[in-house]
């Protein structure tokens, strides 16, 4: 059998790419649905159509094609990511203010897809957990867990206009995230065994939120099988979590939570698979991509015991992409030769 060159493999395009990003999250938004109800596809179709609302106005006034810039699907990635990073119950204008400015401030302001300096869906997200932060870590009860009567008209009701609710009916709906009631509960002088007794918490983390984070986790692993992402970011940033959560755990086990708790409970899974893996806003170098999720992991792990906010990927991920190019220029490989 005789070879011949050239050996040519044919790179999947970017709207292929983004297309098993968002088949990569139907498991975990199915699981959601399960869980807290149908808020969430309202925030996914409500940031879907702003997107291309606002894709297609900025390309038309940077004078661009937009057709081709709006089926790559880019955009639609970033709408998905930040609707699943905000609370299903919020008011529908802080995901149609949030998508604006994920694509304004996190994508065309420095040229568009592959120019980004940060990850767009947390460049939204911080600037709505900086200005509203009430809203923000204000989080549905599991529905199993709702006391009263409530239905999914009632979630619209709450999305849309919560005048139409009672205040006992929005009571049963919202609580703090376990992140947040730990954080809580903590500066009152219980101790962590007591806090965890409540009901908003599982076997290992959030109650619900565990289920959730096996959906995004299939959905990770899948794209691992199909190559859309490397293991260096995923790995580097669960493990450097996972160790370093587990060393506070042993030094004070009456004070900070396990480590399978804090991978477990928040956006531990989401932000290991989907978000620091934004291709653009991460090294390029294999190394470097251990340091930065590294990085990430231990500063997440940071805010969320000592910060001010009970979760902290959406600043961890902004700050490393901050230090990319340093990143990148102190990994890249030596060329043969070299001295």
């Amino acid at each position: 059998m005789e070879n011949r060159s050239p050996y040519v493999v044919n790179a999947p395009s970017i709207s292929i790419i983004m297309l098993k990003v968002l088949l990569a999250l139907i498991p975990g938004i199915a699981l959601y649905v399960y869980v807290f109800g149908l808020g969430v596809i309202i925030n996914i179709l409500l940031a879907s159509v702003t997107v291309i609302l606002t894709e297609s106005a900025i390309l038309a006034i940077r004078k661009l094609p937009i057709k081709p810039f709006i089926l790559d699907g880019s955009g639609l990635v970033t709408a998905w990511l930040l609707a699943l990073s905000i609370p299903s119950i919020a008011p529908w204008w802080i995901i149609v203010l949030g998508t604006i400015l994920c694509i304004i401030f996190g994508k065309h302001l420095y040229g568009g897809l592959g120019y980004n300096l940060f990850n767009p869906a947390m460049v939204g997200y911080a600037i709505l957990l900086i200005s509203f932060p009430s809203i923000m870590t204000h989080w549905q009860i599991p529905s199993n867990l709702m006391s009263g009567h409530t239905d999914w008209l009632d979630q619209i009701k709450v999305i849309f206009n919560s005048n139409l609710l009672s205040k006992e009916t929005l009571d049963a709906m919202s609580s703090a995230t376990p992140l947040d009631y730990i954080k809580t509960q903590l500066t009152l002088n219980q101790p962590l065994a007591t806090i965890q007794q409540d009901k908003i918490f599982g076997f290992v983390g959030g109650r619900g939120l565990e289920l959730i984070n096996l959906g995004y986790l299939a959905g990770g692993l899948y794209m691992l099988k199909e190559k859309i992402i490397s293991w260096h970011l995923p790995v580097a940033f669960l493990s450097t979590l996972f160790v370093s959560a587990l060393l506070f755990n042993i030094i004070s086990p009456d004070t900070f939570a396990s480590p399978l708790f804090h991978i477990m409970s928040g956006g531990s899974i989401l932000c290991a698979f989907f978000i620091i893996t934004d291709p653009v806003s991460a090294p390029t170098t294999p190394k470097g991509k251990i340091y930065f999720g590294m990085g990430i992991a231990l500063l997440v792990l940071i805010i969320r015991l000592f910060g001010g906010y009970p979760e902290g990927i959406a600043f961890a991920v902004l700050f490393l992409n901050i230090c990319v190019p340093l990143i990148d220029s102190l990994t890249q490989p030596r060329i043969f030769g070299h001295k």
